[in-house]
């Protein structure tokens, strides 16, 4: 009956949060980062009206792809952007250009959960790679796959950034092998501290398809992202596009709010509330699931919670669920099947108290699976 696509994936949907529960599974915005954009609305639906009402072009407003262009690589010109409804709409446009049936594509083990069905819809196989506090190691590949696929920056779902070197030799290894890699870098700007080494596509250029979004530098429900690629490739993925254009009114507001400079500041309150929230996180873990193990993330959204040899995350999460706190369990995470005593902590949208008390219920449940 089913395309193997869809044979492949789960036939039930994941159960959604209880209301009234403490979130701490997916990388919702705090409610009180996301911008007033009352001013850059009435602009696109008065002084804009016959564009934002119309079809849009199907690469994208050209302003906004002229913004993406220089935010991603100042060398890049619009012609290497395609403005998509969100980064996962771009690593599908990917896997339509690149993808056959069998291929194969590496990716880090574990890894953003949301891109496992993407890329196994196509009919591809996973090659898992290891990753440590330096990142990706590359050195680990043992065959060439069509395509890698990685997070460097406030790795989703472990935190961990990818060290200049690790960059580096990634690059050399897709230039060696005539690969494309997928980098996602829906983070970079969440940034607590320190500084990042340049992105995989200012050094690797052309060898690099990046998927970049406007759902942590603003808000996630514009559901606008992009690709930044060679044009010849950017064209295709126009071709594969089915939207006749993404929402050229969403896009009109996102560039008004470019153009009017709000940007920095936004950027700057993200940074402040998340690095507070991060801290509060990390604090309550220490004092509540002293047995976690964890990389102190230096941005992004996420902690990532490695508990004790044994523990079954899944049940650990199962628990925390009907104690009223919602976490993913680490086994989500693997493309492959992997180790099972990981949990995933998003401390981007709750408050303070709810960090303190939701961390206190996950340690219960984990005292609980583990008696």
């Amino acid at each position: 009956m089913y395309a193997r696509r869809a044979e492949r994936l789960a036939p039930t949907l994941p159960a959604s949060v209880p209301a009234g529960a403490i979130g701490f599974d997916s990388g919702h915005a705090f409610p009180g980062v996301l911008p007033d954009l009352t001013r850059e609305a009435d602009i696109a639906l008065t002084r804009y009206r016959a564009e934002t009402l119309q079809y849009a072009p199907r690469t994208g407003l050209p302003d906004l792809r002229a913004w993406m262009a220089g935010y991603t690589d100042p060398g890049l010109s619009p012609e290497h952007v395609l403005v998509t409804n969100g980064a996962k709409h771009a690593l599908e446009l990917v896997c339509r250009l690149l993808l056959d049936e069998g291929d194969t594509v590496a990716v880090t083990a574990p890894t953003y959960f949301s891109a496992i069905p993407i890329i196994k819809s196509f009919g591809a196989t996973f090659v898992d790679l290891p990753q440590d506090e330096a990142g990706l190691d590359i050195t680990a590949l043992e065959h060439v796959p069509k395509f890698i696929y990685n997070v460097p920056d406030f790795h989703n779902p472990t935190g961990i950034t990818m060290s200049i070197e690790r960059r580096q030799a990634l690059i050399d290894f897709a230039d060696r092998h005539g690969i494309v890699i997928v980098e996602d870098s829906p983070y970079r700007e969440v940034r607590f501290e320190g500084t990042l080494p340049p992105s995989l596509k200012a050094l690797g250029g052309d060898s690099v398809i990046q998927l970049g979004t406007f759902s942590k530098l603003m808000a996630p429900g514009l559901r606008i992202g992009w690709a930044a690629a060679p044009p010849s490739m950017i064209a295709r993925m126009a071709q594969l596009k089915t939207d006749a254009g993404s929402c050229p009114l969403t896009q009109r507001v996102i560039l008004e709010f470019l153009q009017g400079g709000r940007l920095p500041e936004h950027i700057k309150r993200v940074q402040e509330t998340y690095r507070s929230n991060r801290d509060r996180m990390v604090a309550a873990i220490e004092r509540d699931l002293r047995e976690a193990s964890f990389v102190r993330p230096h941005g992004g959204y996420y902690v990532w919670a490695t508990l004790p040899e044994g523990t079954d995350g899944d049940a650990v999460a199962a628990c925390a669920a009907a104690n009223g706190v919602a976490i993913i369990a680490g086994s989500k995470f693997f493309a492959n099947p992997g180790p099972k005593h990981h949990v995933r902590l998003a401390f981007s949208h709750a408050t303070h108290e709810e960090i303190d008390e939701g961390v206190r219920r996950v340690a219960e449940a984990f005292r609980a699976t583990r008696q």
